[in-house]
């Protein structure tokens, strides 16, 4: 047996060079994408910074809250929160809430695991399940929107919330509301 005859591969050149074409315009349209994410990325960060610094700046020093420009776009500042409770801070968060009436806020989240066929089963109480040994894991959280509106009632009202315990974002945001012609 002529093991170099059996081992010798014909490779159609053309064919292979059509993949290594393909491969590189693979990498230039990725590369490409990574360039204009970076782009869009800047992009976003001067937006922020005129929708959030300069403009609101601006219109503050002129005594401004709402603009209309010539081409009937209009321009406000509102005020805006965010808030994301960081997790290492989840335990002091929610006894916060807790200790301070807004417990329901929190959502308690079980997931039980069970095999086929274990229908039945899954329909008894969780307290009856932890006993007869099944996994239970308990969950709790509260949703971002609900800590959001929360954050922004609460410091609307004038009251005090830990905003690091809670990972508070305020500030002014610019509206653009565009002539609708």
């Amino acid at each position: 047996m002529d093991l170099e005859a059996e081992s010798t591969i014909r490779v159609d050149t053309v064919m292979t060079q059509d993949i290594a074409t393909s491969c590189n315009k693979l990498i230039e349209t990725q590369n490409d994408i990574a360039q204009i994410e970076e782009q869009l990325k800047k992009l976003k960060e001067t937006e922020r910074e005129y929708s959030e610094q300069t403009i609101p700046n601006l219109m503050q020093q002129a005594g401004v809250r709402t603009l209309k420009l010539t081409d009937g776009t209009s321009i406000q500042i509102k005020p805006y929160y965010a808030a994301k409770i960081p997790s290492s801070k989840t335990e002091e968060a929610f006894n916060w809430l807790r200790s301070n009436g807004f417990g329901d806020l929190i959502k308690n989240n079980v997931t039980l695991q069970f095999g086929k066929s274990q229908d039945q089963v899954a329909s008894d109480l969780i307290n009856e399940l932890k006993r007869k040994g099944h996994n239970v894991s308990h969950k709790e959280q509260v949703h971002p929107m609900t800590l959001k509106t929360f954050i922004k009632d609460e410091i609307e009202k004038g009251n005090s919330v830990p905003m690091e315990t809670f990972g508070v974002y305020t500030s002014n945001r610019t509206t653009v509301k565009r002539n609708q012609e």
